[in-house]
C-alpha cells in the first residue's frame, strides 16, 4: 500500500511538474510581432520594368523584413512625390529632377533615400527607314512631346554636345498614348522614350514593317541619374528601421530579378497580366543595366556619387528654374541603406 501511495504521489507531483513548466514555457512565448502595412507606390504604370519589385513582393522578401507591402502604379514622378510628400504612401519611386523641384518649389518634406537609375534612360526613338542615325539629324525635324516632359527640358544640353541648335527641331504636342502611332506612321519624326521601353515599342513598329533605332541622351555624355527611391524626412526620423526593412527587401529583390530574369518575369504577369512575358523580359533587361552598371559598382548599389549628383543637380535646376546654389546632397540621406 505504501508502495501505491508513493506511486500515485510520485505521479501526481509529475504531473503538477510538468503542467507548471507548459506554463512557463507557454508564458514565455512572445507572439509574433504584426507585421508592418507598407504602400510602395511607382512612377508609372506597371510594365516590364517594375518586374523585379513585383518578384520580390511575391517571393516574399519585404514580408520576411516584416512588412506587408503594396505596390501601386503611378501617375508620373510628380504625382508620385506629391503622394509621398503627404504621407498617402511611405515609398516612392521617382525623377531624381522631379524631386528637386518638389523640395525646392512646393517645399515637400522629401529626401532620396536610394538611387536607381545610375544614368538616365532618356532617348528619342526615330524610324531607321527615316535615315536619322544621329541627333545631329534632328535637325528641321517634328520631335513628339507631352506637357512638362522632361525630354524636353534635358533636349538643350543634348543638343549643345553634339553641336546642334536646340531651337532647330519643332516640338509637336502630343498624347503619351498615341506616341508611337505617330512616330510609326511618320507623323513626327522623333518620339521621346525610356531607352528600356525599346523592346515593345520596336515589337509593335515591325508589324507595320518599321524599325525603331534610339538616339540615347547618355551617348552623348549626358550622364545624370534618373529614378530614384524617395520618402519624407519624417519617415527616415521616426521610423527608421522601417527605412532599412524596406531597402533591404527593394535589394534583395533587385537582386534576385539579376538572376532570375525570366521567373521574375513570371511572377510579374501574374500579378499585372496584361503584360507579355517576353514584353516583360526586354524591359526587365534593359531596366537592370541602368541599376547594376560600371557606376553602381564603383558607389556601392543605391549610393550616388558626389560629383553625379552635383552635375544632376546642376541640368535639373537649369532646366526648371531652380537655385543653382542649393547643395543637392542636402536632399540626399542614404546612411540606412544595407
Amino acid at each position: 500500500m505504501r508502495m501505491q501511495e508513493c506511486s500515485r504521489q510520485l505521479g501526481r507531483f509529475l504531473s503538477v511538474g510538468v503542467i507548471a513548466v507548459s506554463a512557463a514555457i507557454v508564458g514565455n512565448v512572445k507572439p509574433a510581432a504584426a507585421e508592418e502595412d507598407i504602400q510602395f507606390l511607382l512612377d508609372w504604370i506597371p510594365s516590364g520594368e517594375m518586374a523585379a519589385y513585383y518578384a520580390g513582393w511575391s517571393k516574399g522578401f519585404w514580408k520576411d523584413e516584416g512588412l506587408n507591402i503594396k505596390i501601386s502604379r503611378g501617375y508620373g514622378s510628380g504625382d508620385t512625390a506629391s503622394k509621398v510628400a503627404a504621407n498617402a504612401a511611405d515609398f516612392g519611386i521617382a525623377d531624381i529632377a522631379a524631386v528637386f523641384a518638389a523640395r525646392l518649389r512646393g517645399k515637400a518634406p522629401l529626401k532620396l533615400i536610394s538611387a536607381l537609375y545610375t544614368h538616365s534612360p532618356h532617348s528619342l526613338f526615330v524610324l531607321k527607314s527615316s535615315g536619322i542615325a544621329d541627333f545631329k539629324d534632328l535637325s528641321g525635324k517634328k520631335i513628339g512631346i507631352t506637357p512638362g516632359n522632361s525630354h524636353k527640358l534635358h533636349f538643350p544640353a543634348v543638343a549643345q554636345r553634339v553641336g546642334l541648335d536646340p531651337n532647330a527641331v519643332t516640338w509637336v504636342n502630343s498624347d503619351a498614348s498615341a506616341m508611337a502611332a505617330l512616330l510609326i506612321a511618320k507623323r513626327i519624326d522623333a518620339a521621346p522614350f525610356y531607352s528600356i521601353h525599346h523592346y515593345y515599342q520596336n515589337k509593335a513598329a515591325k508589324k507595320h514593317g518599321q524599325e525603331i533605332t534610339v538616339l540615347p541622351f547618355v551617348k552623348t555624355g549626358f550622364a545624370i541619374y534618373a529614378a530614384s527611391i524617395i520618402t519624407t524626412e519624417k519617415t527616415i526620423k521616426e521610423r527608421p528601421e522601417t527605412v532599412k526593412k524596406f531597402l533591404k527587401g527593394l535589394q534583395r529583390s533587385l537582386n534576385w530579378a539579376k538572376d532570375n530574369q525570366e521567373e521574375a518575369c513570371k511572377l510579374h504577369v501574374k500579378k499585372v497580366p496584361e503584360v507579355v512575358l517576353d514584353d516583360c523580359m526586354g524591359s526587365l533587361k534593359a531596366m537592370l543595366g541602368f541599376v547594376f552598371s560600371d557606376h553602381s559598382a564603383k558607389t556601392g548599389l543605391g549610393k550616388f556619387d558626389p560629383e553625379r549628383l552635383k552635375f544632376t543637380y546642376a541640368t535639373a535646376a537649369k532646366a526648371q528654374k531652380l537655385d543653382l546654389k542649393v547643395d543637392p546632397a542636402t536632399i540626399v540621406d542614404t546612411g540606412l541603406l544595407p
